[in-house]
């Protein structure tokens, strides 16, 4: 059921309107609004460092370790059926110096990284 398999070209599209979904923005460290533009290219530079997560053959997730921090979203429709641990699993085959920077509040991607064997390291502040 799930596959994952390498990003190309069609799958910035998905990747960049499943970043723009405000279902997922509050996961993510930065709340940006990513252009067609600018995810052009954003993933003519770095889309050898994504991979993509197929459920019955759609695209649902998507993973990539830039300079070795790690990035993953699933949609929420296809969230809580092991579509994150098996992305993180194998972005951190092929980028094994990876990390990942969760925010405090962020219960569900602590929880999912646990799973997949991290530990918290150290906290960074941030004044809001």
């Amino acid at each position: 059921m799930i596959k994952i398999v390498d990003n190309t070209s069609a799958y910035w599209e998905f990747i960049r309107t499943l970043r723009n979904d405000i279902r997922v923005q509050s996961g993510f460290i930065e709340k940006i609004h990513i252009s067609k533009e600018a995810q052009y290219t954003y993933m003519s530079k770095n889309a050898e460092y994504y991979i993509i997560a197929l459920y019955n053959g759609k695209p649902v997730g998507y993973a990539g370790s830039i300079n070795s921090d790690i990035r993953v979203c699933v949609h929420p429709d296809f969230q809580k059926l092991g579509i994150g641990l098996k992305l993180i699993n194998e972005i951190t085959d092929r980028f094994p110096d990876s990390y990942a920077r969760v925010k405090i509040e962020n219960e569900a991607s602590k929880a999912l990284f646990k799973k997949c064997g991290f530990n918290e390291k150290f906290w960074i502040m941030k004044r809001d």
